[in-house]
């Protein structure tokens, strides 16, 4: 079997206690002043943050917003732009990572982050902006993160909902990976490790929050996932991910967790390589992810539909409609009528089928 792949440059710091080190990831760049990004909800760690960079911070945007919308992301390059910014640290999970990479695509400005949570868009090229109510995504080298710095200190004040999906929709990644038409078997390797680790941290995770062992485990796993995320094509899961945000305003991690069962239910049928690998992850035969995925997120407090996240459902045709315009690989055909009724079993919390 022949195939190509290519590592994306950047560098990772990993380990409890390394959010203090991020001055020395600056020196390393050469950076030496940049805006520090989070979100209104972040300031306890981000005073730390700032505190260890001294004189480097030049000033800290704390409007970070789901889904970048384009308003906040001009707002936030303004700002870089007047401070003579030469680089910007982002601190927090997607929100905060895609709004650096916003900033990233329009001056240049090498982006490190430092992940809170287990989104995993710290590891990948790919950008998203949302104008309009439609969210628009896209690749481009220059918004990979430089540097990450892994400190799983940070996720101890996670609440459960937000680790459970935060980890799911790391696995997402993992997931879409094993059957991207760009899949590799380093990356089958490194897919199949991540799913397996993030899914196996979250119950101990929830037993103590402050069990750092699981919440570092979970962090590799997430760092593991968001790598092949940023080296492979995405599927359908994303695609109907994407368009419930942007256009809907549905938070990131939760639909990944809803949506996930039903989207793999649809396509792992042709793709019984990825069935397998994922069924060796979580420990169960290749047929029942699905559905061990939808029970175990709901056991462990999760949202288990659509509806309980505000869709409405008379917005499942214009979901249909943005999906089949500009579909994302998959494996299987996507049809419009099979579109519609996994959309309805997600949005009513049904079995997946």
């Amino acid at each position: 079997m022949g195939f190509t792949y290519e590592a994306l440059p950047m560098r990772v710091s990993f380990g409890a206690g390394r959010c203090l080190e991020v001055a020395a990831e600056l020196d390393h760049l050469g950076l030496a002043r940049v805006l520090v990004l989070c979100t209104p909800r972040q300031g306890e760690t981000v005073r730390r943050i700032v505190d260890g960079l001294g004189d480097r911070s030049v000033g800290v945007f704390p409007g970070a917003v789901m889904h970048v919308p384009a308003e906040v992301a001009d707002q936030a390059s303004r700002v870089a732009a007047d401070l003579r910014a030469d680089g910007c640290v982002a601190v927090g999970g997607g929100s905060t990572v895609g709004l650096g990479k916003a900033i990233a695509l329009r001056h240049g400005l090498p982006v490190v982050a430092v992940p809170t949570t287990y989104a995993g868009s710290e590891m990948t090229p790919v950008w998203g902006l949302t104008q309009d109510g439609i969210k628009r995504t896209g690749r481009d080298s220059v918004v990979l993160p430089r540097s990450v710095v892994y400190d799983p200190e940070l996720t101890i004040s996670l609440s459960a909902r937000l680790s459970v999906t935060s980890g799911f929709n790391a696995f997402a990644h993992a997931a879409e990976g094993l059957y991207a038409p760009d899949a590799s078997p380093i990356l089958d390797l490194m897919a199949e490790e991540g799913a397996r680790s993030v899914f196996a941290a979250l119950r101990p995770i929830l037993a103590d929050p402050t069990d750092l062992d699981a919440r570092s485990e979970a962090m590799r796993g997430a760092w593991l996932c968001g790598a092949v995320l940023g080296a492979t094509t995405m599927s359908l899961h994303h695609k109907l991910c994407h368009v419930l945000g942007g256009t809907f305003g549905l938070p990131h991690a939760d639909t990944h967790t809803v949506v996930l069962p039903h989207a793999l239910a649809f396509t792992l049928p042709a793709a019984p390589r990825a069935a397998a690998a994922l069924g060796r992850a979580l420990s169960v035969p290749p047929d029942e992810v699905p559905l061990t995925l939808q029970i175990v997120s709901t056991g462990l407090g999760a949202p288990g539909s659509l509806a309980e996240l505000g869709m409405p459902a008379d917005g499942i045709t214009e979901v249909v409609r943005q999906v089949m315009a500009s579909p994302y690989a998959s494996p299987r055909p996507v049809v419009a009528e099979e579109l519609t009724g996994l959309l309805l079993r997600a949005l009513a919390g049904d079995r997946p089928a």
